[in-house]
């Protein structure tokens, strides 16, 4: 199945504001109420939307600390690190990836003490080899919304 020009709309909408009722998205694209619930129930069975949420602002949640590391693992443990790695509640992104490092990891931490601990933690993880560890001094985009 394809998407077509009105999901990519109805989409856009939602990629903008996901609070935007049945109703609200019809009358901004000119199509019945149930045309929207169609595609989005069809979009969601696609597996194209996910779910839901909210866009946060981390900073003002006293997650003052953005770290990108690199993790340079044991090709036969990398998923099973990726997968112990992910659990943790202060990893937003986990990526496996190509280059010097095979794992790059993405997390929010409140404090430099809470960033030492899962490092540390991280390197205590069967099959890690090292690690690497950048600190954001200025977060200039963070979006992972993209325009279909």
């Amino acid at each position: 199945m394809k998407i077509d020009d009105l999901d990519k709309k109805i989409l856009s909408l939602l990629i903008e504001d996901s609070r935007l009722s049945y109703r609200e998205i019809a009358k901004k694209l000119n199509v019945a109420v149930g045309t929207i619930y169609n595609r989005l129930k069809k979009l969601e069975e696609m597996n194209i939307i996910e779910g839901f949420t909210v866009k946060l602002n981390h900073e003002k949640l006293g997650y003052e600390l953005t770290a990108i590391i690199g993790i340079k693992a044991q090709g036969k443990k990398i998923r099973e690190i990726e997968r112990i790695i992910a659990r943790d509640k202060h990893v937003t992104c986990v990526y496996d990836v190509t280059g010097e490092y095979d794992i790059i990891v993405i997390a929010k931490f409140r404090s430099r003490e809470d960033m030492n601990r899962f490092v540390k933690s991280v390197l205590s993880i069967d099959g890690v080899e090292k690690t690497n560890t950048h600190v954001a001094l200025e977060i200039v985009k963070e979006d992972f919304r993209l325009e279909p």
